[in-house]
């Protein structure tokens, strides 16, 4: 172990660190990762001593690791944690974590704030205390601020004390299997490569459903909504890398030009009406910490267009809200149709629950006749038990390239502020027109009027 280096987490007593992050971490001793080397000093309120975190800690890597538990190798693990009880909100405490620091020989830093954006502002004021801490590295939860003015000032604040390189804003859904595998199902398979543009692609879909609704989050969700929590970021950033140029090399650099040059080729609505669905699951303002009159959308469904030779006129629809018939997110390509009774070819691409490829094509029914019938063609990763196994989880994944030093996936402020201008203007024109938030039934694919958007224009959901 590096004990010179520190994993450093604040909100170390949270949900996202219980069941995400130490797991991430378990999984990546168990694995004997170079980069599961450092110290990890976990930041918290509570009274806890080490060793009583510890044994918190035992109960959800037994429950959310990856890799089977092993008690020799919890042991290794436990080694590398040390709890810290300070709180985060009070600067006077810094100078107590920075004598800590420098009584452990700890001057290697990164900082995982698994916290709430209001205190991203607090901790990067607090850290100016500690000794050497503006030359580590830090990853940001989303969201990035609340609104666009937010962000632009929690940005600010962040990079007046950390270098922007240093700065990792993680969208733990760049970290899954299926959307890494994106760029090499398209731009290594001629049979897609070729036709991955308006002249053969009719509509591109993607659909994120969740199952469950807001639970304990109600007083977070109900100032944020679908539009802000899913799509400005996670699904904004899949699109970029769904519809971006071949870069030249595929480095940080390039990566990120190419999924900008996408955001900011996104066309301005005209008519919102032709754009914008929003919705609200029935039951939803007797949740807890919702106000009884709440307005804010469970739900959205958006249909846009991309600017650009590639993506003339082809419309880009994306769907997201909780509650639904189940929890499933995909990719469906939708190519156009040869002649007008053959049925269109579909290439989907799955992404949770179950990962894997799905192809859509049209062969002759068998027997003496001409008629057209679908055949399937199924890749499904997640069903076979060693990539489940050898699979880093998206946690790990993103861990792992911070500290190597690798931003390839993790979002880029330019990015965030071009989405969070895009969204902000949707909805304002959403607002300005007076439009309804559409209830909806628990269980069901959403509010008809989703449905209805496409069919206006002669598409439909392909799920």
């Amino acid at each position: 172990m590096s004990l010179n280096k520190a994993f450093t987490i604040f909100g170390g007593t949270g949900d996202l660190t219980f069941r995400k992050l130490m797991p991430a971490q378990y999984n990546m001793t168990a694995a004997n990762a170079e980069e599961a080397q450092s110290r990890i000093i976990i930041i918290g309120r509570r009274d806890y001593t080490t060793e009583q975190y510890c044994e918190l800690v035992r109960d959800w890597v037994k429950k959310f690791a990856r890799l089977p538990y092993e008690e020799k190798t919890f042991e290794v693990f436990a080694k590398r944690i040390s709890y810290f009880k300070m709180d985060i909100s009070d600067l006077n405490e810094y100078a107590r974590l920075s004598e800590y620091y420098t009584a452990e020989n700890i001057d290697d830093h990164v900082f995982y704030l698994a916290v709430a954006p209001k205190f991203f502002g607090v901790i990067a004021s607090g850290l100016k205390a500690v000794k050497e801490a503006s030359l580590g590295k830090v990853i940001l939860e989303k969201p990035f601020g609340e609104d666009l003015e937010s962000a632009k000032e929690l940005n600010k604040q962040l990079e007046t004390f950390f270098p922007a390189e240093n700065i990792y804003r993680i969208d733990h859904y760049l970290g899954k299997e299926m959307v890494r595998n994106i760029q090499t199902i398209r731009f290594t398979n001629p049979i897609f490569a070729n036709l991955w543009n308006s002249q053969y692609i009719e509509s591109v879909q993607i659909s994120a459903f969740e199952d469950l609704g807001i639970g304990t989050r109600g007083g977070y969700y109900d100032t944020s909504g679908a539009l802000k929590d899913m799509v400005q970021n996670h699904l904004f950033q899949i699109l970029s890398i769904v519809a971006m140029e071949w870069p030249e090399q595929f480095s940080t650099t390039a990566m990120h030009d190419a999924q900008l040059r996408v955001l900011r080729a996104l066309r301005p609505v005209e008519d919102v009406r032709d754009s914008l669905v929003l919705g609200q699951y029935k039951g939803y303002r007797q949740e807890k910490s919702v106000p009884t009159d709440s307005t804010t959308e469970t739900y959205a469904a958006l249909r846009l267009f991309i600017d650009n030779e590639r993506w003339w006129n082809t419309p880009f629809y994306i769907r997201t809200g909780k509650k639904l018939r189940c929890r499933e997110m995909q990719i469906a390509i939708v190519f156009r149709q040869t002649f007008i009774s053959a049925p269109r070819n579909i290439l989907i691409i799955k992404i949770q629950p179950n990962e894997g490829v799905h192809l859509q094509f049209n062969v002759k029914t068998p027997g003496d006749t001409d008629e057209i019938t679908q055949a399937k063609m199924d890749f499904s990763q997640s069903s076979s038990i060693s990539s489940r196994i050898n699979t880093p989880e998206a946690y790990e994944r993103l861990i792992t390239a911070c500290i190597k030093g690798e931003r390839s996936w993790f979002s880029q402020w330019d990015q965030i502020e071009t989405s969070w201008d895009y969204i902000e203007h949707l909805k304002d024109l959403y607002r300005w027109d007076k439009l309804p938030v559409f209830t909806y039934e628990q269980g069901s694919y959403g509010p008809a009027e989703a449905d209805n958007l496409l069919k206006r224009f002669g598409d439909e959901w392909v799920f």
